[in-house]
């Protein structure tokens, strides 16, 4: 049997008073949050949910993210993270694309409408047969908006519960994102893979008899839901949950809970560099925080040595993909860390960099990263056609392009696709296109990504007017934002009578850059 459940499961029993979870005033301990788990899990399977089942989970960082997620799969059921920004139309998407049975969100705040949007999406799709909204505490009941509560629904379900026994191979998670058609599509995991994920991600560190991990970054995101959730709940360590990310609150966090470890997307290190740091003492949180990481999109240079400097804490950068669990490459403690560069493989994972007829290049010169080993995906879900392109032979057409020096230190160079990464976040422009298209006045809409100081990369639209319409472009963004995530809607807007096209009619949006 493997069932990644077990990185819970052995901490409760080694450390059941030492805290898991803080967030807030709640502070729940392994014993208490493996209880809560096991009641979540008598409850699915008193309704029929188990193995060849797909639970979506859309919740920010909360205890009832951890909660349900590990409920799941102690199940045998896989789990379907989604993002909580996302709008009901694009919700109701992943419940039927993934044929969910059961769906649990959180109920929302007045900032966050999460609940009313996963509620109207559920309503739309017949497939999904339950509906859980989730307060923060997972054992709480829901008061804003009217839906079955989980916390009710557990109340009187046996706390303990025998995990079921899944193979090493079998689907443990399917982590949607997007491609070249503009429609999400699920990336299956297996339990060995996040697990072997987990584990090396911690091994590539030195050992300490109790970390505590501060995550600001969505746990419904593959970063932080492998390398600080999983890794974390593997070395028994205690998990600050910062639900919404704010410099000066993570600071003031950093400081009160003695965290040992951060990881953040580039512009959480912007925010950072210009925090005022004169109500925190930066001695004492030098002193405690033993390792920073970085990951989810390039992090400038400037922003580096300037954080650096200001904290006197080094920062390993690292490379990724939803579709491989993610850790591919990292800087480790045990190496000398090189600026600029996403480090060297982990263990078991094998890197090629090729160009478009498939052949190795030379060294040090630029091509497209192919990855190999237990980390990559068994595929798309559901998408036959879609895996065959990505993985070809065994090696995972990342779509990257990066090259590797002589000691095996891997660089980020460009994206081959039209990628945009906003905030750490991935923007797929043809998504954004076939939606913004589907307003009455536009004929036709290219995105692309123009630089940006704090968020890496902004979205941008080029917009083609129907004949005789007209249309504002503060009325356009306000259109999108409401059917759109936010951070996917273009926030700015550049009307034009035609766009630059090659021989074949293909946009340049290179040209528009």
């Amino acid at each position: 049997m493997l069932n990644l459940a077990v990185l819970l499961e052995d901490s409760a029993i080694e450390y059941p008073n030492r805290e898991a979870l803080v967030c807030g005033p709640l502070r729940v301990s392994y014993t208490e949050l493996d209880t809560t788990v096991n009641r979540i899990a008598n409850l699915l399977t008193g309704l029929g949910i188990g193995q060849g089942d797909n639970v979506v989970l859309a919740c920010p960082n909360l205890p009832s993210f951890p909660a349900v997620y590990y409920a799941i799969l102690k199940t045998g059921a896989v789990v379907v993270p989604i993002n909580v920004l996302l709008k009901a139309e694009e919700i109701a998407y992943h419940l039927a694309d993934s044929k969910a049975s059961a769906f649990f969100s959180y109920e929302g705040t007045a900032d966050l409408n999460i609940g009313e949007e996963a509620m109207a999406a559920f309503s739309s799709v017949d497939t999904c047969r339950y509906f859980f909204a989730m307060a923060a505490d997972p054992t709480g009941n829901v008061s804003s908006i009217d839906a079955p509560s989980l916390g009710a629904a557990i109340r009187d379900q046996a706390p303990t519960f025998q995990t079921v026994a899944t193979e090493a191979s079998d689907t443990a998670v399917i982590l949607y994102t997007s491609g070249t058609t503009g429609k999400p599509k699920g990336a299956e995991l297996s339990h060995s893979s996040m697990l072997l994920n987990a584990r090396l991600f911690d091994s590539m560190y030195t050992d300490h008899p109790h970390d505590v991990h501060l995550v600001t970054l969505p746990l419904f995101h593959t970063f932080a839901q492998t390398t600080q959730m999983n890794a974390g709940f593997y070395k028994r360590a205690t998990l600050v949950l910062q639900p919404r990310f704010s410099a000066t609150e993570a600071l003031a966090l950093m400081q009160s809970e003695r965290v040992t470890y951060f990881a953040g997307v580039p512009t959480m290190y912007w925010d950072l560099l210009s925090a005022d740091t004169s109500d925190v003492d930066l001695n004492q949180i030098r002193s405690d925080l033993r390792y920073s990481v970085s990951g989810g999109a390039p992090l400038p240079m400037e922003v580096l040595k300037g954080f650096e400097d200001k904290y006197g804490i080094q920062v390993l950068e690292g490379y990724g993909l939803s579709e491989t669990s993610p850790i591919v490459a990292f800087n480790r403690h045990d190496r000398p860390s090189r600026p600029g560069s996403v480090g060297l493989p982990v263990w078991g994972v094998q890197l090629r960099i090729i160009d478009d007829e498939g052949a190795d290049v030379a060294q040090g010169e630029p091509g497209e990263l192919v990855v190999r080993g237990h980390c990559v995906m068994k595929g798309y879900y559901r998408r036959p056609d879609e895996t065959a392109t990505a993985i070809r032979e065994g090696w995972l057409h990342t779509g990257d392009i990066a090259r590797q020096d002589g000691d095996g230190y891997l660089y980020i160079v460009d994206r081959k696709k039209d990628l945009i990464l906003r905030g750490g976040y991935n923007v797929y422009p043809r998504e954004i296109e076939e939606m913004a298209m589907e307003h009455p006045a536009v004929s036709f809409v290219a995105v692309v990504g123009v630089p940006h100081m704090r968020h890496g990369e902004e979205v941008k639209a080029f917009v083609i007017l129907e004949k005789g319409a007209t249309l504002e472009a503060d009325e356009f963004v306000e259109w999108c934002r409401n059917r759109m995530a936010g951070h996917k809607y273009p926030r700015l807007v550049e009307f034009c009578s035609d766009l630059p096209r090659n021989a074949t009619g293909k946009i340049l949006k290179r040209a528009l850059i």
